[in-house]
């Protein structure tokens, strides 16, 4: 069972940048596609961004595509997503996911097998 543990979430000002982190427990990492969800006020549990087991496919929401960057450090066992320019209706509890399917970086929720607890970015206006 891989245990996810998310970090940085916090209140940011509409227009700046927030770096959000998840750190693994599996010594295994490597064979996991990790992505990050979102589930603003009243909706759904939404794609937010993914990347493949090596590092090397990534794949973006296009509400957040050109405002976001998904990265993963091996050695660390750690995934992060770095955001930029946030709005508003960015507020949401951020999620860190691991996938089991192939390695890819899958965007449905239903191929990730394993969750984080979530933290919180709220991002004022």
């Amino acid at each position: 069972q891989v245990r996810l543990v998310e970090s940085g979430g916090g209140v940011v000002q509409a227009g700046g940048s927030l770096s959000l982190s998840c750190a693994a427990s599996e010594r295994t990492f490597d064979a996991y596609a990790m992505g990050w969800f979102r589930q603003g006020p009243g909706k759904g549990r939404e794609f937010v961004a993914a990347i493949s087991w090596d590092g090397v496919d990534t794949n973006y929401a296009d509400s957040v595509k050109g405002r976001c960057a998904i990265s993963r450090k091996s050695s660390e066992s750690t995934v992060n997503l770095q955001m930029y320019n946030l709005k508003p209706e960015d507020t949401a509890v951020y999620y860190c996911a691991a996938s089991t399917f192939n390695g890819t970086a899958v965007t449905s929720k239903g191929f990730y097998a394993h969750w984080g607890q979530g933290t919180q970015v709220t991002v004022s206006s």
